[in-house]
Formats: structure tokens, sequence, C-alpha cells
């Protein structure tokens, strides 16, 4: 796993982001320690989008500081940070050729590239197939991307996320477009990832509480570009929190392992 040069995964504070006339983030603080998984959380339109484009480089800000892995927005380049923070996405399906089998997809991680170029070599190859067991998708290998349905795509991008031995792994609304059946074998290989010793830690997007799996330590809440609370999910995923957060009258339910969040109760 990659090596950090402090002891904060992610280190933001007084984030600012403006476009235009509109302030998409105001005064975010939020950070990240070694041996915490975070979920963050909040309803469309919250800001989470641009926070993720704003820990990838993709996104200047406004204001404030944010530090990745020791490393300061603005006092590095962040294309070589890059390197060591894994992304899974539905927004890089588009990305990846039709014809280009599994196999090749996880292997572009490894060299930061989408649509890769150039044969792999044997030993990306042994590891590309590694992953690919890691991620329960084995038997994908030799398939081509067009042919994938949404769940094996997912695996597929786990793997080539993990290919650079990540130390952090950003997961942005990974169930968006998976079945029922689909959704819940990804969060099963989720939570196991999250339970490896010496996996990456993960930070999840979502806007459904029902996809945080127990290995979930903490929870960010975002609520109109601003933190609407921050800190350990026990004291921080409540149904008065999240009432607030979505603005309605719900309830936070277990159901089994997991959280389900019931409205008008």
């Amino acid at each position: 796993m990659g090596e950090t040069k402090s002891d904060e995964v992610l280190d933001v504070s007084g984030l600012r982001v403006e476009r235009g006339r509109a302030v998409v983030l105001d005064g975010i603080d939020w950070r990240v320690r070694p041996g915490e998984h975070w979920v963050v959380l909040g309803p469309n339109g919250c800001g989470k989008t641009s926070l993720l484009k704003v820990l990838l480089g993709y996104l200047t800000p406004s204001a404030g500081t944010v530090r990745v892995l020791g490393d300061e927005y603005g006092a590095c380049d962040w294309r070589d940070l890059r390197h060591r923070v894994g992304l899974v996405s539905s927004a890089l399906n588009a990305s990846v050729p039709d014809h280009e089998e599994a196999l090749r997809t996880v292997v572009s991680g490894a060299r930061a590239q989408l649509d890769l170029w150039g044969e792999p070599t044997p030993a990306e190859a042994r590891a590309a197939r590694a992953q690919l067991r890691r991620a329960g998708a084995a038997g994908l290998a030799d398939r081509p991307w067009g042919v994938l349905s949404q769940g094996e795509r997912q695996r597929v991008l786990i793997a080539r996320a993990l290919m650079a031995r990540p130390a952090l792994l950003i997961l942005d609304e990974p169930c968006a477009g998976l079945d029922p059946v689909a959704r819940e074998t990804f969060l099963v290989r989720l939570e196991a990832l999250a339970r490896e010793p010496r996996g990456p830690r993960l930070v999840l997007v979502t806007h459904h509480v029902e996809e945080i799996t127990p290995a979930f330590t903490h929870a960010l809440l975002l609520r109109a570009g601003r933190v609407a609370a921050a800190g350990p999910r026990a004291a921080t995923l409540t149904s008065a929190s999240l009432g607030k957060l979505f603005g309605a009258d719900v309830r936070l339910a277990r159901r089994g392992a997991r959280l389900e969040l019931r409205a008008g109760v």
C-alpha cells in the first residue's frame, strides 16, 4: 500500500469552492485518519461530487487547504498523487472502450491510463488476474467491456483501482444502476475489502444509508455545501441528524447488520 507523509489520510480545512456567483462548498473541515473508513452522505446537489473533484485535483479550491496522503494541493504535482488514490465510479464507464478485455482494463490502473496502450507485461497480467480474483471477478478476465453487466463492471473497476496499491480508495456512488442482487454482491465484496488489514482506507460517497456496511467507522453529512455533521458513525448517523439532512420526518432502523431509513414514521 502507498506510503503517507503524515498521520492523516485526508486533511481538509476551511475549503470553499465558488463557481461564478454560486458557492458550491463552504467552510468544509474534514479529517480522515489511519484505521478509519468514511461514508459521505447527503441529498442530491449537496456538494458530494464537487468535494470529490477537489480531492482528485479536478476542481480548484477558492479558499482553504486540502492535504491528501500528506501532500498539499498547490504544493505538489497532483497527477503523481492520483497514482496513490484509487477511484471507482460509474462515470469511468464511458472512457473504457467496448472492445477492451477486462484484464487490460485492470492493467490500465497500474499505468494511470484509460484505454490501455500497448500490451500488458507478464508481471502486469499476473497482478491483474490476482486483483480480479480479489474482486470476485476472476472469470471476467478475457471478456470485453461492452458485454459486461453493470455489476461486473464495478467489480472490474475495483480491481483496476487496486492495481496501483492505493493508500486511499474513493467509491463514488458505486451502486448506481445496479440491480438488487448485483448491489448486494458488490457490498459484500466492499465489506471484505474494508476488513483487509493492509487494504486501503475507504471513502464511500452515497445518498443511501442502506449501502453503508458495518466496516465504515465514520460519516460526513453534507447539506447545501456545508458540513451538517461529521464524526464516529454511531454519533453521526442518527434519526435526528438524517431528518435534518434530508429535510423530512425519518427514522433510522437496523436491518440485520445494516441500516435502513424509513420516511414518514
